[in-house]
Order: C-alpha cells, then structure tokens, then sequence
C-alpha cells in the first residue's frame, strides 16, 4: 500500500472555473499556507498538452510545501508529473486495473455512494473512500446525496480513512465531522472565497 503517510484533513479539489482572474498555481499556494493537506488536480475540460503543463506547474509548489498530490481520473497525466496519487470515481478506469499500472506506492482515491461500493473499494485496495455528495453541490450536478447518517455508517464499515465530499462548507463543517470522517474535500468553500489563505485556515482550524 500506500507508503506516505497523508494527512485527509483538509483536501482541496480544484476547479478553474471558479477562479474567474485569478491564477490556479497561486491560488493552490495560498490555501496551503492556509491549511490544505492535500491537493487534487481536476480538469474534465482541458486538452491533455494543457493539463500536463498545469500539473507540472502544481506539482512545482506542491512538491515545495510537501503536500501530495492526487490527479484525477488521468493516469497518464499522473504518471507524468509522478504525482502522489490518482483519483477515480465509478465511471474511470477500474481500480484494480489503476492499482497494476501506479504500483503499489502510489495513493489511489475511489468516489463512492454506498456502502456497497465503498466495501468493493476496500477490498480491491483504495487508500482512501471520497463519499458523497454530501451536500448539495453547484460543482457536480450529476452528484447524488449521501446523507450524515449514511456517511457515518460507511466510515464505521471500512478501516481506511474516508473523506467527506460535496457542498461542505464553513456553515455546515461541523454536522460532517461530527460523523467521525477522516477529513473534508472542499472545492468553492476555498477557491471562490475572497480571501483563500483565511478560508483554508478557518477550515482546518475546525478539523484539526
């Protein structure tokens, strides 16, 4: 398995398009300073030339502040930059198939809905469970809701640790890590705040 140790806490997913002017490699800085464990790169709208210049450049800081990396969906490009790490969901390269080409030192994440799905996961050897949409998301709208109580029952079911993903935010972070999750994913509760540095530090501030 896995041979870094990560830190789930506070897990941001990137989305530019929420980041209007502002520049995606600074931005990632600045909610690390602020707090972000870890850093997944996702771009389902970009070609593969651009996305791998963007993963070089992410990696660059990442790297710098020693916080893992996690590509999503794209082996390749993860493979590319030696990221720390691949996201899958349901609908991505399988698990086991993603596990034989990354090796076995290589984080690899599953999305997953139910406790069904997340035991799979388990058993075919995630590091990690993203399970959601916890919320309601602007991010995802073809993302179904989990709800507090199905989250917290999937986190009792597995032994690896298992991230919260889905419209969580300042106003409701409390409810989700009452459930006992292992951290949080956010995506705008970081990247549309004004201030990304201070949103990131109130965040981790309330998961610890």
């Amino acid at each position: 398995m896995s041979k870094v140790k990560i830190d789930y806490s506070l897990y941001l997913v990137t989305d530019r398009k929420l980041l209007g002017e502002r520049d995606l490699a600074q931005s990632i800085e600045l909610a690390i300073q602020g707090g972000v464990s870890l850093v997944q790169l996702r771009e389902k709208s970009i070609s593969t030339k651009d996305f791998l210049n963007l993963a070089l450049r992410v990696k660059e800081i990442t790297s710098k502040y020693e916080i893992p990396l996690i590509i999503n969906d794209r082996l390749d490009i993860a493979l590319a930059v030696d990221a720390e790490g691949l996201h899958v969901g349901q609908d991505d390269l399988p698990m086991l198939k993603a596990r034989e080409l990354l090796g076995p030192d290589k984080i690899i994440g599953v999305s997953v809905r139910t406790l069904e799905e997340a035991l799979l996961a388990q058993q075919q050897g995630a590091d990690y469970l993203g399970v959601g949409a916890v919320f309601r998301t602007s991010t995802k709208s073809d993302a179904k809701e989990v709800s507090l109580e199905q989250l917290e029952y999937i986190k009792k079911s597995v032994s690896i640790p298992v991230v919260a993903i889905g419209g969580i935010n300042y106003g409701n972070i409390q409810q989700v890590k009452a459930t006992g999750i292992d951290g949080i994913s956010v995506v705008s509760a970081i990247l549309v705040q004004d201030n990304i540095f201070m949103a990131a530090k109130q965040l981790k501030e309330i998961m610890g």
